[in-house]
């Protein structure tokens, strides 16, 4: 079995001139939540569309589940449940009705998990979709996403007008039902502190391309941001340096390893070093999005021997 539920090789979408997805290759572990993080139009609901059969790649190719898109799309979402980011559904049925509605359509349906999550969520089941908060439509839907039993959830901005309440339980429920019971969530959120409490990966990309991917623990661990001070620093980016940002008389440089050999050789060019912090994923997403040109990971969790020969 591959072990990944899904996996994108240089993906590409256009609409008419503009390049919504822009050769992105992502690997998502099976078994895994992955946090898909970006800006407003980096192109993550374009790239959902595709891996689903909802939009038609321009170029490139991707699997999920082991099934190649455009081929094989019954099969992809017979085991699929995704949760949209508009959160639209027919407005004069209520919940129940909706539960009835959509039962049909997959086998592996659990009522219990209705149930369950009905009350773990407090959703209204007799009110109207159309007359519920933006937080209950979200409710609503994930209601139906999970009482589907998928083998993978994709699960575009989940936490839509939810309170704090209702936001803490929706982790709980990714982490212990999902996670724990070994099904692969692809989330796509703004609020990167709340999938930095519940991701394993995470992948960041902006106008389309990949600017991270990698294991959260290995963020935790490893990346650090440089801040140096002094004449003849390097420039740009590359190996482990992921960006390389002017800050006043003061450059800054993200590392995703091999932190503490860099600012040593800094050092010893005669460059005063001012810090050496580690990031959350708010920290890193905005030193990434900053820069002009993106840079891509290898093969997910891969990371690179690096040479500093640059610097001499």
């Amino acid at each position: 079995m591959n072990e990944l539920a899904i996996q994108t090789d240089r993906l590409v979408k256009t609409y008419c001139e503009l390049r919504a997805v822009d050769e992105l290759s992502i690997n998502v572990p099976r078994g895994s939540v992955y946090g898909f993080l970006g800006r407003n139009g980096a192109g993550k609901t374009s790239t959902m569309r595709m891996l689903l059969g909802l939009a038609r790649p321009t170029a490139g190719g991707a699997t999920v589940l082991g099934f190649p898109i455009g081929r094989d799309t019954l099969a992809i979402l017979h085991r699929t449940a995704y949760v949209t980011e508009g959160k639209i559904l027919y407005g004069r049925l209520t919940a129940r009705e909706l539960v009835r509605f959509t039962k049909g359509f997959y086998p592996n349906w659990s009522d219990e998990a209705v149930a369950k999550y009905a009350r773990r969520f407090d959703i209204p089941m007799d009110r109207p979709f159309a007359k519920l908060s933006l937080g209950n439509r979200t409710k609503v839907c994930l209601l139906l996403a999970l009482a589907q039993q998928a083998e993978l959830l994709i699960l575009d901005e989940p936490t839509s007008g939810l309170d704090p309440v209702a936001v803490d339980e929706f982790q709980r429920v990714v982490a212990e039902d999902l996670a724990g019971d070994g099904r692969t969530v692809l989330i796509s959120s703004h609020q990167l502190a709340d999938v930095e409490r519940i991701a394993d990966w995470v992948g960041l990309i902006d106008y389309g391309r990949l600017l991270l991917e990698a294991r959260l623990d290995d963020i935790k661990s490893q990346y650090r941001l440089i801040t140096a001070a002094g004449t003849g620093l390097p420039q740009s980016k590359g190996g482990d340096i992921l960006s390389a940002n002017s800050d006043g008389n003061f450059r800054k440089y993200l590392l995703r390893a091999n932190a503490d050999a860099f600012a040593a050789e800094l050092g010893n060019q005669g460059a005063t070093i001012t810090e050496v912090s580690p990031l959350g994923l708010r920290e890193i997403f905005l030193e990434l999005v900053r820069k002009e040109e993106p840079c891509t990971s290898g093969n997910a969790g891969e990371i690179p021997v690096t040479s500093f020969s640059s610097l001499e």
